[in-house]
């Protein structure tokens, strides 16, 4: 990952960079390993979020057939 600092202006560069790490998942990444996640709870972590991201589907889904 590259960013690159015009006219001296560090404050944007960090900006664009944090943004960017944001983007990739870097945050979400380094929070999970923060600690050690046995694989029991991080398989029912992923199907919590599955069936998030499902519940989430139906109702978009539910708005556009209205």
């Amino acid at each position: 990952m590259q960013i690159i600092v015009r006219d001296n202006n560090v404050d944007q560069a960090l900006r664009a960079l944090k943004k960017k790490l944001q983007r990739e998942g870097v945050y979400r990444e380094m929070k999970l390993r923060r600690h050690y996640e046995k694989p029991s709870e991080k398989r029912a972590r992923e199907r919590a979020a599955a069936i998030g991201r499902a519940r989430k589907a139906e109702r978009k889904r539910a708005e556009r057939d209205r």
